[in-house]
C-alpha cells in the first residue's frame, strides 16, 4: 500500500539533509509504528508524504497504492486517500467545526467522482462518530479545534479521519499531551477503524499507546533512517532499555 524507498529529504530554508535514505513498506491491514530519538526524522517523513512545505525531497521514491505521491500537491494526496493526525492540531478561528468537516468530506468526495454527501446524511453520519469519541454537539458547534484542550483536539482529530475514511492515516504523536482516559478514547477510535483496506504509520515514544493500538510492526529509526524493525515486542525492549543497545549495534 505505502512503499518508501531510499526517500531523501532537506529542510529548504536551512539546506539540512533529515531524511537520509528511508526505506518502508506497509500494507493493507496493516498497523506499523515508528520509534526513535529526538530528532531523528520521524515528523519530518509524516511532513513529506503529507506534501507540507519547506521540504525538498532530493532521492528516492513514495507510493500509495502505485501512485506517486510526491508528484502531488498535500490536496490530492488527501484525495488519494492518506490522511496526517497532527502532533499539534491547529485552531481555525471562524470556520465552524461541522462547516470544516463537510466541506473537507465533500471536496475528496468530488475528487474522487462521487456524489456529495448531502446536508441530512452528512449530519446523521458526523452526530454517530461524534458520539463513539465522546464529542458533545457543543464542541461541534464550534470553530476548529478552538478553546478545545488537548485531548478534544486529538479526538477531533480521529473525528475527521472517520469521517474521511482515508486508506493511509499517519499518526504523529496522537498520544503527547492526552491523559491516560483520553488516551483510551483516541486509541479506541483509531482501532475502530482497523480494516483489511486500511494502513496505519504510528508516529510514537511511548510503549503507552501501543498498549491500546498493537502494532504489527514496529521499527526503530535514527539519524534519518531506519535501524531496526520487529514485531511489538521491539517496542517493549525499548521502553525498558531505551536506544542506547539498538544504536550501539548499527554503531
Amino acid at each position: 500500500m505505502l512503499e518508501i524507498k531510499n526517500l531523501r529529504a532537506s529542510l529548504e530554508e536551512e539546506d539540512k539533509e533529515i531524511l537520509k535514505g528511508v526505506n518502508l513498506s506497509v500494507g493493507a491491514g496493516e498497523v506499523h509504528a515508528i520509534m526513535g530519538p529526538n530528532g531523528s526524522g520521524k515528523s519530518t517523513l509524516s511532513y513529506v508524504l503529507s506534501g507540507k512545505g519547506g521540504y525538498e525531497v532530493t532521492e528516492g521514491a513514495a507510493t500509495l497504492n502505485g501512485v506517486d505521491l510526491l508528484a502531488m500537491e498535500a490536496e490530492e494526496r488527501a484525495a488519494a486517500g492518506l490522511f496526517l493526525a497532527f502532533q499539534y492540531p491547529v485552531e481555525i478561528p471562524g470556520v465552524g467545526n461541522m462547516t470544516f468537516l463537510r466541506t473537507a468530506v465533500n471536496a475528496q468526495r468530488k475528487a474522487r467522482g462521487q456524489e456529495e454527501m448531502d446536508a441530512a446524511t452528512f449530519l446523521k453520519e458526523v452526530r454517530a462518530k461524534a458520539k463513539e469519541l465522546k464529542i458533545d454537539a457543543e464542541m461541534l458547534k464550534r470553530p476548529v479545534n478552538m478553546g478545545f484542550s488537548g485531548g478534544e483536539k486529538k479526538r477531533n482529530e480521529i473525528l475527521q479521519m472517520a469521517m474521511l475514511e482515508p486508506k493511509m492515516c499517519i499518526l504523529d504523536e496522537t498520544d503527547s499531551g492526552l491523559d491516560v482516559d483520553a488516551m483510551k478514547l483516541v486509541s479506541d477510535g483509531v482501532n475502530a477503524l482497523r480494516a483489511s483496506d486500511r494502513g496505519f504509520l504510528v508516529i510514537t515514544h511511548y510503549q503507552r499507546l501501543l498498549d491500546h493500538i498493537v502494532p504489527d510492526v514496529v521499527h526503530i529509526m535514527a539519524n534519518g533512517r531506519i535501524i531496526k524493525s520487529g514485531g511489538a515486542d521491539l517496542a517493549l525492549e525499548v521502553e525498558h532499555n531505551g536506544y542506547a543497545d539498538i544504536l550501539a549495534e548499527v554503531a
